[in-house]
């Protein structure tokens, strides 16, 4: 996948940024740049490998640091909530911006 001169401009609009030339072209470059390494990546046969929750753990075990998963600050919704200009059954309510 490569973009295109025309491509760029259509995302520096979308982005609302006012690129020169010299800078659509080194963006171009950039952007084909990034999608040749995504394509190399994903030519890669990755089959039969599991995937790794820590990237240090292909050459080392690594014990993950968790912590029980326990409230730690006190309920404080209604202090909260007590400045909001509408609320219902402990919910904050807005108005509607999406028809």
């Amino acid at each position: 996948m490569a973009l295109t001169s025309q491509d760029i401009a259509r995302i520096a609009n979308l982005a609302r940024l006012e690129l020169n030339p010299a800078e659509s072209e080194r963006m171009l470059t950039q952007i084909n740049g990034f999608f040749d390494i995504v394509e190399k990546m994903r030519a890669v046969d990755t089959s039969g490998v599991e995937p790794l929750a820590h990237p240090v753990a292909a050459i080392q075990d690594v014990a993950l640091r968790l912590r029980e998963d326990v409230a730690s600050e006190p309920n404080q919704r209604d202090a909260n909530q007590r400045s909001a200009p509408a609320v219902e059954r402990g919910l904050f309510l807005v108005p509607k911006v999406i028809e």
